[in-house]
């Protein structure tokens, strides 16, 4: 049976898992759904249509599925859904989605997001992705998995962080960010390849060394970014390689950071 404390209010209608645990004055909505062990410490608000998948935990002042901040939302139906074993620290929030932006903000697994940080409607997070303290992912944004955004941070509306990218400390990023990208300074920079990461993943020397020389070339190589871009997917044998070509090639409404 839930755990649940005597202050919280837990509204008609809301979907409990075994061994969910709701902390003192918590408040969780009509429309939410807690998967099996969901853990809410104290003051945490879940509301709208929100599902939290198996053993997150959520941390204290939190407010989970309120409305977006965006006006032209006019209380359309939508939706936030969050994955597995995520942790949510104080004061986080997340916002449902818009009909706009396809009426869902989804959160892969795995995910540490650290106090104060936001994640606006529409939002696309994926697996093991880290949002450092304070940092914010504006609306329709793609993060895709491994990706570090570091603190005080800014992702404009509309852009998407390759796979295996790290965004620097107080960073604002206005364009696309590659796969293993490394993106630093106050207007964000495309700086180089997130090498730690990669190694700490245990990526192979070759593939690194063929990344090393792909960013090279799209540094430096002749043509115009997309044109080095294809050369570059016409030549390649590394798999990592061909995942930045096929970002790069991809839909995209934003334009991209590109090597200094």
């Amino acid at each position: 049976m839930p755990d649940i404390h005597p202050s919280a209010i837990i509204e008609d209608g809301a979907q409990l898992g075994e061994g969910v645990k709701i902390g003192p004055f918590c408040t969780v909505g009509a429309n939410v759904v807690l998967g099996d062990r969901v853990e809410l410490k104290s003051h945490v608000v879940v509301t709208g249509k929100t599902e939290i998948g198996a053993d997150t935990v959520v941390f204290s002042f939190s407010v989970i599925g309120e409305i977006p901040q965006d006006l032209k939302f006019g209380g359309e139906d939508t939706r936030l859904v969050i994955g597995e074993r995520n942790r949510i620290r104080e004061h986080v929030t997340m916002n449902t989605g818009t009909d706009g932006g396809g009426g869902v903000t989804r959160i892969g697994d795995d995910g540490l997001f650290m106090a104060g940080a936001h994640i606006a409607h529409d939002v696309q997070i994926g697996d093991r992705v880290i949002v450092v303290n304070s940092a914010g992912v504006a609306g329709h944004c793609v993060i895709e998995d491994d990706v570090i955004i570091g603190g005080l941070s800014g992702i404009h509306q509309w852009v998407r962080v390759g796979r295996g990218a790290i965004i620097g400390a107080m960073t604002m990023v206005p364009n696309d960010v590659i796969p293993y990208g490394l993106v630093q300074g106050p207007r964000g920079v495309l700086d180089g390849l997130n090498l730690v990461g990669l190694k700490r993943r245990g990526v192979k020397r070759a593939d690194i060394t063929a990344l090393r020389a792909a960013f090279q070339m799209l540094a430096q190589g002749e043509g115009a970014f997309l044109e080095r871009a294809r050369r570059l997917g016409d030549e390649t044998e590394s798999e990592y390689v061909e995942e930045i070509v096929s970002f790069i090639l991809g839909e995209t409404d934003r334009n991209f950071l590109t090597p200094g």
